[in-house]
């Protein structure tokens, strides 16, 4: 999947065929397929059973592949598109968004070390106390020996 996905849904007012829509969001067709079979989209049948996507439909797709975009697994994005109790959504949502938070958080912690290398001058990275400062969360090992040794296993 692209990492950008253009979400612009104030499309035709025709349905959509399954290769339409597809392209609009730069998916595969076979996603699309899947998230039928899996329970997350139902668009209507035409002759031949064709699948035929409305504006709603497309408003399923966004949602569905700005969830993706958030680390939301496809049962979590079936449960939340699904809940008409708001607080089961609240459940959902509120569980997704502290996973979301904790990734945000390592993402910036790594955009910081890349920055902090991209800022330094030492001719060996690895001695930069700067750089250094960036990974001693990763270092400070509890309980480790006299002298900053890990335990032997």
């Amino acid at each position: 999947m692209p990492a950008i996905v253009g979400l612009n849904v104030d499309m035709k007012s025709r349905p959509m065929t399954i290769g339409e829509v597809a392209d609009h969001f730069g998916l595969p067709a076979h996603v699309l397929r899947h998230w039928e079979s899996v329970g997350l989209l139902s668009p209507a049948r035409v002759e031949g059973g064709r699948r035929r996507y409305t504006r709603d439909d497309l408003f399923r797709v966004a949602s569905i592949v700005r969830a993706k975009q958030a680390g939301l697994p496809l049962p979590d994005i079936r449960a939340f598109l699904a809940a008409r109790d708001p607080a089961t959504r609240k459940d959902v949502l509120s569980r997704n968004h502290r996973a979301l938070q904790d990734r945000m958080a390592a993402l910036r912690s790594a955009l910081d070390l890349l920055e902090a290398g991209l800022n330094c001058s030492h001719e060996d990275i690895a001695t930069c106390p700067n750089y250094r400062a960036h990974l001693t969360e990763l270092v400070d090992v509890t309980g480790a020996g006299p002298q900053g040794t890990l335990p032997q296993r």
